[in-house]
């Protein structure tokens, strides 16, 4: 019993066991599964938000690449439909190449399709956005049009008849992309367009070989002359020789030989009519293209080194010795045969000047770090240094500079060696070879200077020597911008000089140029104060000018408005009038005693005002207030007699008025109406024409009374 049941309870543990390690194998099986299914995930969203930079290398080599299978549709689909023979003999790699090119053009649209492109100067890369714009463009109905499966039509016209596949030649404007892409990039671009011309040339003369054989076999092999000969002969029946003698009699027609048979069909006459028109189109397409060519590259020539016929022409028409001008052949002649380029500014214009500068730092920085007043200065400085840099050839025998000379510029020698050498010119002190420098002290200005800013020594090089110099114009403009730099080339400037015992210790000191300055400094601000105080007087008597003359203006108001309210009367009217006058006249009379009042108050605040305005230019100069008085007085003078003309005119005017007045009451009187007793009211503001017809408009109610 207990051996029975020690075996049972031993298989229950092994099925337990087993049962066990089963559900873990699922779940491992599950899990592996599981994890597949993500990795897969995660890769096909990753393919999808996948998005290619057209400016990156892949998108380049992805072009080149694409030329392939687009030329080979472009040349062998013509020459499987013209020459029959050649594609039934290798049927099976046409088709292997035909569905790969085919599988190669749908990879380009996913390609395509995954491009980014710029807006704004930022590269988009919405998935959406990039489908969005590649599906609604013309450029994907010519993909389209390319890829379509008209293969199917072998069915219905054979197997032999690759003209179906015609729609696979609409790509060949990404084959313009890639060869305009490849142009920028080489380093030979006219090798480059001589290469791509001839490839179109050849593309021309194949298809033109091509539909040669198919007109001759269309006429008849071996019935003349002009066309391809009967190929039962052994000789012309293979395939080699039929492409070889079509290809060479469509060169001939291209290239304008002329060494052709003469064609006896109207077809072979319409043939080569084509092929001359188009002949005189391609020979003037080469002569162009290799035209251009050497137009570009004898322009490069003129911008890389200077022009050396027209010096030749201006030493000849001088005649300028011989001597002279070997040597300036000479130097022409190394400057070609070394490629030593001397317009470097010109070539690099056309760049952006952060472009530039990283040129000029690449290629002159190190050379000038280790002229001993730069090693210490900050980068920044350098960079707008580099820029500065001019290259220099020096001939054998020839002086840079010589003793005595003034230092326009300091030089580095980037390339060979120059002696320093004694006045005689024989006796040398020391040679100075690549990396070495001289003349930076004589473009420094540096106060105390013995020498005066002149080179102290002559150097002369031994043989073909290239020099950068820096011109003492260009040093000032940067060094304007960089104080701190200046103040710390001038100090080691100075330690130079020291050591070599060529500095004078000056009488001025520092302080004193600092009191100089100071002194300079109160001059202007006493300048600055006397023409703010007479700014200040002249702002015053305009202030004057202006309260004087709103004064004027509403006392002229106020007796207008008199003289306008005392009309004329006759009767109990005109006493009622008379009274109204006198009213009116006592209120104007109030009215100009009111402003003479305020004029009494303004003249006792302006003469305050021009006694402390008096008080606070003490120190302004005697001419200033002679001038000032005599406007003052002069404007003064001029009101008086404006108020004084404005016054007669107005009594004047007061006068005339009366007068008129008077005349027309006596008229009133002496005429009387029928009536009787009518009285007559003849009173009008506007005007004397007005008056007279009230006055008769009067006299006749008085008649119909």
């Amino acid at each position: 019993m207990n051996k029975s049941g020690d075996v049972s309870i031993r298989g229950n543990r092994w099925q337990r066991l087993l049962i066990r390690k089963q559900q873990g194998q699922k779940e491992t099986v599950e899990g592996e599964g599981n994890k597949e299914k993500t990795c897969l995930d995660l890769k096909l969203h990753n393919w999808n938000q996948f998005v290619i930079d057209p400016a990156e290398q892949f998108y380049y080599v992805w072009l080149q690449v694409m030329i392939f299978p687009i030329i080979y549709n472009w040349v062998i689909i013509i020459l499987r439909t013209c020459f029959t023979t050649i594609a039934l003999s290798y049927l099976t790699v046409w088709l292997t190449l035909d569905y790969m090119s085919d599988l190669m053009y749908m990879a380009d649209m996913l390609i395509t399709l995954h491009t980014g492109f710029l807006e704004q100067g930022i590269l988009i890369k919405d998935v959406t956005q990039l489908k969005k714009r590649y599906l609604h463009s013309k450029h994907f109905l010519w993909d389209l049009a390319s890829v379509l499966p008209t293969d199917f039509l072998y069915f219905a016209f054979g197997i032999q008849t690759p003209l179906v596949r015609i729609n696979r030649l609409l790509r060949i404007t990404r084959l313009n992309e890639a060869l305009d892409r490849m142009e920028t990039r080489t380093s030979y671009p006219n090798t480059f367009r001589i290469s791509k011309l001839m490839i179109y040339i050849f593309v021309l003369i194949h298809w033109n070989a091509c539909l040669y054989f198919a007109l001759s076999s269309y006429v008849g092999f071996g019935s003349d002359r002009w066309v391809y000969p009967n190929i039962t002969n052994p000789v012309f029946a293979s395939m080699r020789r039929q492409y070889f003698y079509c290809f060479w009699f469509s060169a001939q027609i291209f290239t304008t030989v002329g060494d052709t048979p003469l064609p006896h069909r109207e077809e072979e006459y319409l043939f080569m009519i084509a092929d001359l028109l188009i002949a005189v189109l391609v020979f003037a397409s080469i002569v162009g293209s290799v035209g251009s060519v050497i137009t570009s590259l004898r322009d490069r020539d003129n911008v890389f080194f200077p022009n050396h016929e027209l010096v030749k022409a201006y030493l000849r028409s001088h005649n300028i010795s011989k001597e002279l001008r070997k040597r300036i052949d000479d130097w022409y002649q190394h400057l070609h045969i070394n490629k030593k380029i001397m317009r470097e500014n010109e070539i690099l214009q056309q760049l952006p000047l952060h472009m530039r500068t990283e040129i000029a730092v690449s290629v002159h920085l190190p050379t000038l770090s280790k002229v001993t007043i730069f090693q210490s200065c900050e980068k920044s400085l350098l960079e707008e240094l580099v820029l500065k840099l001019t290259p220099q050839v020096f001939s054998p025998g020839e002086y840079v500079c010589r003793k005595g000379d003034v230092g326009h510029e300091m030089y580095i020698i980037k390339e060979g060696k120059l002696a320093v050498v004694a006045d005689d010119g024989v006796t040398e002190f020391a040679v100075l070879s690549e990396g070495n420098f001289f003349g930076e002290i004589s473009i420094l200005n540096i106060k105390g200077n013995k020498s005066g800013n002149r080179r102290t020594a002559n150097i002369r090089s031994i043989g073909h020597s290239d020099l950068f110099s820096l011109s003492k114009e260009d040093l000032t403009d940067v060094l304007s911008e960089f104080p701190a730099a200046k103040r710390h080339l001038e100090e080691k400037g100075r330690q130079i000089l020291t050591k070599m015992g060529m500095l004078e210790e000056s009488g001025v000191t520092e302080k004193e140029e600092a009191e100089k300055v100071e002194t300079k400094i109160e001059r202007l601000e006493s300048n600055l104060e006397v023409l703010q105080t007479k700014l200040a007087r002249l702002m015053a008597e305009l202030e004057l000018s202006n309260r004087k003359m709103q004064v004027r203006v509403d006392q002229l108001e106020l007796e207008v408005a008199a003289l306008v309210t005392q009309l004329p009367g006759a009767g109990d009217e005109g006493e009622g009038t008379l009274g109204r006058e006198e009213g009116v006249g006592g209120e104007v009379e109030c009215e100009r005693e009111e402003a003479e009042g305020e004029e009494e108050e303004e003249g006792s605040y302006v003469k305050e005002k021009k006694l402390k305005q008096e008080d606070d230019s003490n120190n302004v100069t005697k001419e200033g207030d002679g001038e000032s008085t005599k406007s003052t007085k002069e404007d003064g003078e001029r009101m008086l007699e404006g108020e004084k003309s404005g016054l007669n005119d107005s009594h004047n005017e007061e006068k005339q008025k009366d007068d008129d007045e008077g005349q027309i009451r006596v008229q009133g009187v002496e005429r009387p109406g029928k009536g009787d007793g009518a009285e007559i009211e003849c009173g009008n503001v506007e005007g004397g024409k007005s008056e007279e017809r009230q006055c008769e408009e009067g006299r006749d109610n008085g008649n119909e009374g």
